[in-house]
């Protein structure tokens, strides 16, 4: 078996498997997948496995911007992870991630996150279950009945306002101090905007995506910076209830539209789960955001053998709303598995860690690791 990256002239093939392993792909869709490609692959971002001639199974990097603790880095999104059925079982799935995350980390990227069809695979590759996309159904009724001043201007967006959506997410997600949320770069923001069976809105400070889906509503994104303009925005999605008896969107956790509506007696949640994984330890640690507050010091031990520079000892410092990781010799500090020190990162809790095996030995320094690391990690993008 061979590894190497794609080419235009493997595309076919890639169509092949990805129809053989999730089904067909629509027209449209395929159309839109086909022009987002050239750039993937001109980047190195697309890997396959080859067994001699014969492409056995693909997959690809997309290149996010993901927040901790409204901190933006880098975040390699794994997608695309598709195996022939006759060449399953026989260890190709972890030749090919292993791959993809080797080339994740020649990218530069300290972080990676994905969406499993399955867990196994990605767990005994130290990805480990971090966050989700929370999908919330609500009466639309309750979104019209929001109260807002009117002063909020809202305009419709098109592909040449991607570069303002882009600061307009960056700046919300900062101030709310988020973790896991990502964006898209600029290039695929010019294909979503252009979209026309979507609802595209922007403000000052916050923007709505939204559609029509099944006689209801459903949002990809409202995301805002101000009280007034999230109540803008929800009351503007909430003026079809006329029509749409209910809306399906995507919020953060404890988004304050939960707050916002009148009645709470009842909801609807779904959750697809998604995977974290750390890449490069120190340079995770450099870029993460974490609380201003607080200033900590705390000594770790992590074992990962599929990317060997980040076991060992490491000191953990924090203040001032940022953070180092430093090698050191010798540890008296707990041990985290690969798959522990992406969930401790990602802020599930010391104590859900020691009870689950991710992480074992001394606790003295727990309560310093969940207050560095504290969140509630949620993605408003599925890929």
């Amino acid at each position: 078996m061979d590894i190497r990256e794609l080419t235009l002239d493997d595309l076919d093939a890639v169509l092949d498997i990805r129809k053989r392993s999730f089904g067909l792909l629509s027209p449209g869709e395929r159309e839109l997948w086909l022009k987002a490609m050239p750039p993937v692959l001109a980047e190195g971002r697309y890997l396959g496995v080859f067994d001699g001639e014969r492409l056995s199974a693909a997959g690809r990097i997309r290149a996010f911007t993901q927040w901790w603790h409204g901190r933006p880095q880098p975040m390699a999104g794994v997608a695309g992870v598709t195996v022939n059925p006759e060449d399953r079982g026989r260890g190709v799935g972890t030749l090919l991630m292993t791959a993809l995350i080797n080339r994740a980390a020649a990218l530069g990227e300290a972080v990676s996150a994905l969406y499993p069809a399955t867990t196994p695979i990605y767990r005994s590759l130290g990805y480990e279950h971090a966050g989700a996309q929370n999908l919330i159904t609500l009466p639309t009724e309750a979104l019209r009945r929001i109260r807002h001043s009117g002063q909020v201007k809202l305009r419709r967006m098109g592909p040449d306002d991607a570069p303002e959506l882009l600061s307009v997410i960056g700046r919300a997600h900062a101030s709310a101090r988020a973790s896991g949320p990502i964006t898209w770069d600029e290039r695929t923001w010019r294909v979503w905007l252009a979209e026309e069976n979507d609802f595209l809105y922007l403000a000052d400070d916050g923007n709505a995506i939204y559609r029509w889906s099944d006689g209801g509503i459903e949002v990809d994104a409202v995301v805002a910076a101000s009280p007034e303009t999230s109540r803008a925005l929800w009351s503007l999605i909430g003026s079809s209830s006329s029509i749409a008896a209910h809306v399906t969107a995507a919020i953060a956790p404890d988004d304050p539209v939960l707050w916002l509506v009148g009645e709470r007696a009842k909801e609807t949640v779904k959750q697809v789960r998604w995977m974290h994984r750390l890449i490069d330890l120190p340079l995770a640690v450099a870029r993460r955001g974490y609380p201003a507050a607080v200033s900590a010091s705390a000594v770790v031990e992590v074992t990962d053998p599929q990317r060997p520079s980040n076991s060992g000892a490491w000191r953990l410092d924090v203040s001032s709303g940022s953070g180092t990781a430093t090698a050191i010799t010798s540890t008296a500090g707990p041990h985290l598995t690969a798959n522990g020190i992406a969930a401790l990162y990602a802020g599930v809790p010391t104590a859900t860690l020691r009870r689950s095996g991710l992480m074992t030995g001394p606790d003295a320094s727990d309560d310093s690791l969940d207050a560095v690391f504290a969140g509630r990690p949620y993605m408003l993008d599925y890929f």
